[in-house]
């Protein structure tokens, strides 16, 4: 093993921070704890570089790293240690051993943890010969490459199903037969006000945040106390086929209920649909840029923007026929089921990989 002061030239001291309103665009990327932040119009660094978070970095994260790899010309400002490794170390050997650092009793501070530059070097990594080094490192790229790909096949598909949309609606010419949202639901709502408690066992409260790629994402959710849940009216209680509504904070996103055991805070809108919209057509429908800028144009609020859902319930909008949208459903289902076998295997990649490290670096 060794220490990160000893293996690696500390460049901490040529970072330089650039607030917003300093910055002159340009063609450089300017680094922060966890990636580009902004393109500036010069450079301080030109050279192969690992960048570690200082603070606001996502330590202790399973899925995040705290550490990434940096090449060619570059402004780091003083959240990111800029580490250059010295001879017999492989510079991506070095970002891979730090990525998922177990960092637990080296961080301090409450709200925002910090690594400070005394204890990063106290860090240790296994130094192995340097052709050892990048063998490991060119195997972990070859499964890092295929998890990119798999990523941008997902990524492609979500472009088909918008491209079909496009040319199954033809906008512009239904846009002539707009009619008020409200004339496709039965409701709109929004969820509960008051705190509801946590719990280890219960049904699942729901927020903004837990609403992501289309799908509620319950490894962010929380739970709460079947009494809790009992007590509440069912508005905050969605049924199967519900539309949900990010419409405060992070604003447009959007989620189909698969299940009754859920309750939904004010931070999302509740759309049950009538006889005339399939809920999954709403949800893509809504989901297009023109609605989504629609809706965002009506937000109000100062620093946490939300939707008015009495404007959403008047935003026209252009369904199409009952026979377009069971062509576009066939179509939906074969490119989920694309998406998911391709899913199963970007998460067999993604288990390949955190193992290897795990083999690799302990």
């Amino acid at each position: 093993m060794a220490k990160i002061g000893d293996i690696c030239e500390i460049l901490d001291s040529k970072r330089v921070p650039i607030t917003a309103t300093e910055r002159q665009s340009g063609p450089y990327p300017y680094y922060g704890a966890n990636g580009i932040q902004d393109y500036v119009a010069n450079y301080i660094f030109d050279d192969e570089l690992v960048l570690l978070a200082e603070d606001g970095g996502n330590f202790g994260s399973k899925y995040k790293p705290i550490a990434y790899r940096v090449s060619g010309k570059c402004w780091v400002n003083n959240h990111a240690h800029v580490l250059k490794p010295k001879e017999g170390l492989d510079v991506d050997y070095l970002c891979y051993s730090l990525m998922f650092y177990d960092v637990t009793g080296l961080v301090n501070g409450a709200t925002r943890q910090k690594l400070t530059q005394a204890d990063m070097r106290k860090m240790e990594i296994p130094l192995l010969p340097l052709d050892e080094q990048r063998k490991i490192a060119a195997v972990l790229d070859k499964v890092s490459d295929l998890i990119a790909k798999r990523r941008q096949q997902l990524d492609k598909l979500d472009e088909l199903v918008k491209a079909r949309f496009v040319e199954m609606l033809g906008l512009e010419k239904a846009a002539q037969n707009a009619e008020p949202l409200e004339n496709f639901l039965k409701n709109i709502t929004y969820g509960f006000t008051n705190p509801m408690p946590d719990a280890e066992e219960g049904p699942w409260k729901i927020t903004a945040k837990d609403i992501i790629d289309g799908k509620i994402n319950f490894l962010t959710a929380r739970k709460t106390t079947t009494e809790a849940f009992d007590a509440l009216t069912e508005k905050s209680r969605p049924i199967i086929g519900d539309v949900l509504l990010t419409k405060d904070g992070t604003l447009g996103r959007m989620a189909i209920v698969e299940d009754t055991n859920i309750c939904v805070n004010q931070s999302i809108a509740v759309l049950r649909c009538n006889k005339r919209v399939v809920p999954k057509i709403l949800m893509y429908l809504l989901q297009m840029p023109e609605y989504q800028r629609d809706m965002i144009s009506n937000a109000g609020g100062g620093t946490i923007k939300h939707i008015y859902i009495t404007k959403v319930n008047k935003m026209q909008v252009a369904v199409p026929s009952m026979e377009t949208q069971k062509k576009l459903l066939a179509f939906l289902g074969k490119i989920e089921k694309t998406k998911t076998i391709i899913s199963h295997s970007l998460e067999q990649l993604e288990t390949l990989k955190k193992a290897m490290m795990q083999e690799y670096f302990g």
